[in-house]
């Protein structure tokens, strides 16, 4: 075993706030590894959260060690002693936790790790499984419970150009240049287009530059859905719950319209709006019934 894999008691069928506090407070330390040396930040995040135990774990917080990382050769460093495949192992030891997700980027830069960069930066299936074909770690189940921590507190969200369209809205520039059929406007904060007679996903995907995989997760559909000609198309993640000036609104249900159809105009997650409305997925609205968006 290269690495120390931190027990954990967490069950990742529901989110764990001790998981969410440290992704929140990690998160963009995770991103400048990403930008830096192109290591998907889901990964690096989940790897962090296995390996440390949402960071508490010995190694966290004696050595600012996240992710495990033993003595090798090269290694100059202070270092602490525990217990793992073999007794009273030498762990490597930090000044800081930023320092441990530098070191991390760096120990998957080596020789053992290089098929990994030719890899899909957005799939993190295939990193997850890389790492473990690699010798990262010894357990049967690593890969597995990378990509459950990853699906669980969509980690992805964090990966690849998603983390750069971020930092441009927060100052209002746009986030696709010059779209040449499709002009982008905005709903509930979020950037859209609107479908057009003859659009498929993989134009669409081509035109706005954003992965086809991505615009589908985006929008709540699979492939084969083909959107009618007027339904906005989001680029981003749809919100939970409608804009503010819905707040003493409701929508009154009209022929033809669907949960999902009212959702695209009001650019907010299906889920949200059943659990709004404390409807289940059987629920089909007929016309005249009002429905709370926000």
């Amino acid at each position: 075993m290269t690495l120390a894999i931190a027990s954990s008691s967490v069950s990742f069928a529901q989110k764990n706030s001790a998981y969410q506090q440290y992704i929140d407070k990690y998160k963009d330390a995770a991103i400048e590894q990403m930008r830096r040396y192109h290591i998907p930040a889901s990964i690096t995040l989940a790897q962090a959260l296995l390996e440390s135990g949402a960071g508490s774990s010995y190694l966290a917080t004696h050595a600012n060690n996240h992710f495990g990382i033993k003595v090798s050769t090269g290694w100059n460093g202070p270092y602490v002693k525990r217990d793992d495949d073999q007794k009273n192992e030498r762990f490597r030891k930090y000044k800081n936790v930023a320092d441990s997700y530098e070191d991390h980027s760096q120990f998957l830069l080596k020789d053992r790790y290089k098929k990994l960069f030719d890899l899909d930066p957005q799939d993190y299936k295939a990193w997850a499984r890389g790492l473990k074909a690699c010798g990262y770690a010894t357990s049967p189940t690593y890969a597995n419970r990378l990509i459950t921590i990853i699906e669980t507190y969509e980690l992805d969200d964090y990966d690849e150009d998603r983390v750069g369209l971020r930092k441009r809205k927060k100052k209002e520039e746009p986030v696709i240049v010059a779209p040449t059929r499709h002009s982008v406007m905005t709903v509930n904060g979020i950037q859209c287009i609107q479908m057009r007679n003859g659009d498929t996903w993989d134009a669409l995907a081509k035109e706005l530059k954003i992965a086809k995989k991505k615009l589908l997760k985006f929008n709540e559909v699979d492939e084969d859905f083909t959107p009618p000609a007027g339904m906005n198309i989001f680029l981003d993640k749809k919100a939970k719950k409608a804009d503010a000036q819905y707040k003493d609104t409701w929508h009154k249900v009209k022929a033809g319209e669907s949960m999902y159809t009212i959702c695209q105009f009001y650019g907010i997650r299906l889920d949200a709006l059943y659990k709004m409305n404390f409807k289940d997925d059987d629920y089909i609205p007929a016309t005249g019934d009002l429905l709370k968006v926000r």
